[in-house]
């Protein structure tokens, strides 16, 4: 699927949706729970807006036992990684609630063993 820029930047268009992949492209892969805690937004909330950006082809997920975990998609065009690299480093401060939430999550999952 070719990832045309007003595709891109109307997924990217919503607060949650936005935060969400950078906290993604900082961290290299996050779940549902380490997302409902960064954000502090509810699960179901976070679950949707994670599949629309999933159906936008810019994040690809993968289970592990009943969790699932998200990354950016291994297609993803050079541009749309500058894109959000760039918005990382240019506004690193707008992230840091985000982050401090993330950071002071107890029990954050291990990518090798059960979330929560």
């Amino acid at each position: 699927m070719q990832l045309l820029p007003l595709k891109v930047f109307k997924c990217l268009a919503d607060e949650t949706r936005l935060r969400s992949m950078l906290l993604i492209a900082r961290e290299g892969e996050l779940c549902v729970c380490e997302l409902t805690c960064a954000l502090d937004v509810s699960q179901p909330k976070i679950s949707r807006h994670l599949a629309e950006l999933r159906q936008c082809g810019l994040l690809q997920d993968r289970r592990q036992g009943q969790w699932v975990y998200y990354s950016l998609a291994a297609d993803l065009p050079e541009w749309v990684t500058q894109v959000l690299q760039s918005t990382l480093q240019a506004n690193a401060d707008w992230l840091d609630t985000n982050l401090n939430q993330l950071g002071a999550m107890g029990d954050r999952p291990l990518r090798q063993s059960a979330c929560c």
